[in-house]
């Protein structure tokens, strides 16, 4: 008599966790988006106490100038997402010098140059503003304009920052793997927060003015 023995091997599916980064961003984000709608609820509530105001200062702004440098910063989030393909290539650097063979380190610093030139473009603004009588403390719309812009400038300030830790994280490892690429993909959630946060501060300020 022959006994046969039918051993069965149990195989329990695997269980694909979301990234914590990517989640703690997102998260993140969520508070921030409440932070500027309370920054966009004061700049309608102060506007709506002193529309004659509005329409005379708001007058004075160079909207062709805030366009062009509002345009600077839509396109750093396209490069920032051409960033993140690579990432997803895992192409830490460039293979060759054309664009379609860049990697995460010629994107980011492409992004962060554009960012930075967003930057230089708002202070020089300010400083233009601030000549012609427009500063923080003299009325309510100089308090409402630097408020909502100079905070917004400093989350791409602070965007600047994480880029240059994304790069120097880079530089750092030997080998990019799936960590490095997800501080990548995690920065290009914030950039282009803060890009779709510009867009619509601009069509509040120098659009509806």
């Amino acid at each position: 008599m022959t006994s046969t023995s039918i051993t069965y091997q149990a195989s329990a599916p695997l269980i694909k966790r979301p990234n914590t980064v990517a989640v703690g961003t997102i998260v993140w984000l969520g508070s921030e988006v409440m932070f500027f709608a309370g920054l966009f609820a004061i700049y309608f509530t102060l506007r709506s106490t002193s529309p004659e105001l509005w329409t005379f200062e708001a007058g004075r702004l160079n909207v062709p100038f805030a366009a062009v440098n509002t345009l600077i910063l839509v396109l750093s989030s396209v490069t920032c997402q051409f960033g993140v393909f690579a990432a997803e290539r895992l192409q830490p650097y460039a293979t060759g010098w054309k664009p379609t063979q860049w990697g995460v380190v010629e994107w980011f610093f492409l992004t962060y140059a554009m960012g930075g030139v967003f930057v230089a473009g708002q202070v020089w603004e300010y400083a233009t503003l601030v000549s012609e009588g427009i500063a923080l403390d003299s009325n309510a719309y100089g308090s409402a304009f630097y408020l909502t812009t100079g905070f917004h400038a400093l989350h791409v300030t602070g965007g600047l920052i994480a880029f240059l830790f994304v790069i120097g994280r880079v530089f750092a490892v030997k080998n990019f793997g799936h960590r490095e690429a997800t501080s990548a993909i995690a920065i290009s959630y914030y950039w282009h927060f803060v890009d779709v946060v510009w867009i619509g501060l601009f069509f509040v300020i120098y659009v509806l003015k």
